[in-house]
């Protein structure tokens, strides 16, 4: 037992490791020419006022953070939600969590507006929280009646749909100039992020990350049946609802900051499953944090570097990349191997 946690403790600290790799990366990368040498004078606080200060620490430095912090949130999301329904293509834009978040954030960022009140970003994800968990708690009414993963599926794409057409419809509409900017938001993006913001992201997130950590020995119970965690003692009922919980809440923050980023969720843990060949979740839950935490900032830098000046929609990019991965997991269902 002790050999087995050695192993898997070398790859995940070489996943932390890249994952500080990455985001250094993504922070020297832009349209702007700013050199190895001005970038480091600029993290010790030098050249104050220069433009190139206010690229990497107003523009740069925070967008990396965010995009980070939400690519691990969103991947841990799905996790979650695929262990609460013992299914490795559940996820939160699958299953239409993340349009109902989107929709509630359109719509009470579109109440506060035409009052004349800011949204904090506090007030943003509990605004995206109350969606994802509408969204979520209508898929699990359904789910008491239908007991075929793929029609569920269908459900979840079926109110993604529904949300994703109001919430088009207020954007399209509106008025007002701060919301009509939501039409960028609605496609997923990262781009607009302050170190306020990203003090926000890291609160809610790293709360999330806690919990779930600490319901790790009672999910691995579970995962191996209803039955089997109640006999050893294992108050299911609370569980299924802290699973619940924590996946809206970090679903509602990224959904609160980036809009909806689809496959993600499902992606980057069946990857992880893969490459680690367990599913313990004291190890898939720093994995699937930091496989998504550089999936995101990979994808990001490739939305905002591959066509500069114009920028591509973060969803597109995860598509791209994610899609594929989502189809061999459904094929690999299908023959018995998951």
């Amino acid at each position: 037992m002790e050999s087995r946690k050695k192993n898997y403790i070398f790859p995940i600290f070489m996943m932390l490791l890249l994952t500080v790799a990455v985001l250094l990366i993504n922070i020297f990368t832009g349209s702007s020419d700013i050199s190895v040498r001005e970038t480091l004078q600029i993290f010790f606080l030098k050249n104050k006022g220069s433009v190139n200060y206010d690229i990497l620490w107003k523009i740069r430095m925070p967008r990396a953070l965010a995009s980070m912090l939400l690519g691990g949130a969103l991947s841990l999301s799905g996790y979650l939600l695929q262990t609460f329904f013992h299914n490795p293509i559940a996820g939160p834009f699958v299953l239409g969590v993340s349009s109902g978040a989107k929709l509630t954030v359109a719509v009470s960022m579109m109440f506060f507006m035409s009052a004349g009140i800011g949204m904090s970003a506090s007030s943003m994800v509990v605004s995206a929280f109350a969606g994802s968990m509408i969204s979520l708690g209508f898929v699990l009414l359904v789910s008491r009646k239908i007991k075929r993963m793929s029609m569920l599926v269908v459900c979840g794409i079926m109110i993604s749909y529904i949300c994703s057409a109001i919430t088009d419809f207020i954007v399209t509409f509106a008025d007002d100039s701060d919301i009509v900017n939501l039409h960028d938001w609605s496609l997923g993006t990262f781009s607009g992020t302050n170190m306020n913001d990203v003090l926000v992201i890291l609160i809610f997130v790293t709360v999330s990350v806690i919990g779930t950590v600490m319901i790790s020995k009672p999910m691995g119970a579970y995962m191996l049946g209803e039955n089997y965690a109640g006999s050893m003692g294992v108050n299911v009922k609370f569980l299924k609802v802290m699973i619940v919980v924590l996946s809206g809440l970090l679903s509602a923050t990224v959904t609160a900051f980036a809009g909806p980023v689809s496959f993600v969720g499902i992606a980057v843990p069946h990857i992880a499953r893969v490459v680690f060949r367990t599913s313990k979740p004291l190890v898939m839950i720093p994995c699937c944090f930091f496989g998504g935490s550089i999936f995101c900032m990979v994808c990001d830098m490739i939305a905002r570097t591959a066509l500069a000046p114009t920028e591509i929609s973060i969803s597109t990019v995860t598509a791209i990349f994610g899609a594929p991965v989502v189809i061999v997991a459904m094929l690999r269902r299908r023959q018995g191997e998951l």
